[in-house]
């Protein structure tokens, strides 16, 4: 990879960082991934060839190609993929591999941001800028169909081809893995979008245990409560969650929730937004019982919900 001079970033705070140090340390760790119809980047998870990428990378694929830092190629078998949370585990024919650091406690809110991938097939390229937000949802993916939930927003750019590789931090941690972006043609400047990391690492060990993943599922499809919301549902309340749909049939409509319906709480614990609460969702397991505070028509109601398992997983 070209290095063109010497750069120093100060995050929001801690010391300056050699950049191109901390490249340097993570450069093995990330991978390209080759597919008989296009190509996406990976992270080494263990030494023993174990990678993951996005599942939708891998998207109907068996075996695929994987391409290293010191430019030896080798083929990956793909193990498992978790469609839910777009995950997948690969296992590459090498074993002498240098596994990457995963910090699970998400970063904070203006902290260093570095992104390493393969945008378009131009390999080990290094984009950088900072954490710009937590536990965001997109409605809909151009690359998976699906909603994504429980994301970390990043101004690093992020393009096609960078999907699946690493977000790090100041001290070279991966702290997600690059999932989306939205395009300048929507009208966004610099929106890109990755996995947490501690949900990269749940998901990769369930699947390497067991080759499925478990997901907390409710039935629900949340927004964030606006004052214009408000105005239209007629509640004194200008935060929380609001019920935009409920699955017929699914935990939350067998309960009782329905659209409109506002979650002020979970477990006790205050809603402010739509993001907190699929970051509460997120805690729970199948099963579980959750206790959620809804405002529905100005009376505040306690309704108990079981979770289940995602269907799609």
């Amino acid at each position: 990879m070209r290095r063109i001079g010497s750069h120093h970033l100060t995050p929001s705070a801690g010391p300056a960082v050699d950049l191109p140090a901390l490249v340097r340390q993570v450069e093995a760790s990330v991978v390209t991934v080759l597919t008989g119809s296009g190509v996406g980047s990976g992270i080494v998870y263990k030494t023993d060839g174990t990678v993951v990428t996005n599942a939708h990378v891998v998207e109907g694929a068996r075996q695929v190609s994987v391409a290293f830092a010191d430019g030896q190629q080798v083929s990956a078998n793909v193990r498992a993929v978790d469609r839910v949370t777009d995950v997948a585990v690969l296992q590459a024919d090498r074993t002498d591999l240098t596994a990457a650091t995963f910090e699970t406690a998400l970063p904070e809110v203006g902290a260093l941001a570095v992104v390493v991938g393969s945008p378009l097939g131009f390999e080990a390229t290094v984009t950088s800028g900072i954490i710009s937000g937590l536990h965001r949802q997109i409605p809909g993916s151009a690359s998976t169909g699906a909603p994504l939930v429980d994301l970390i927003q990043t101004d690093a750019a992020i393009s096609p081809g960078n999907s699946g590789g690493a977000l790090i931090d100041g001290q070279g941690r991966v702290v997600g893995m690059s999932q989306a972006y939205i395009p300048p043609s929507a009208g966004a400047v610099a929106l890109g979008f990755a996995i947490p990391a501690a949900n990269v690492v749940d998901v990769a060990d369930q699947l390497l245990a067991s080759g499925t993943a478990q997901h907390a599922y409710v039935g629900i499809q949340p927004g964030t409560l606006s004052p214009q919301i408000a105005e239209q549902l007629a509640v004194d309340r200008t935060s929380g969650a609001v019920v935009l749909e409920v699955v017929p049939l699914g935990p939350a409509a067998t309960a009782g929730i329905r659209p409109g319906d506002v979650i002020t709480a979970v477990n006790g614990h205050d809603i402010e937004s739509a993001e907190d609460f699929i970051a509460a969702l997120r805690a729970l397991d199948p099963g579980d019982r959750v206790d959620l505070t809804v405002l529905r028509g100005g009376e505040t109601q306690q309704i108990s919900v079981t979770v289940t398992d995602h269907p799609a997983s």
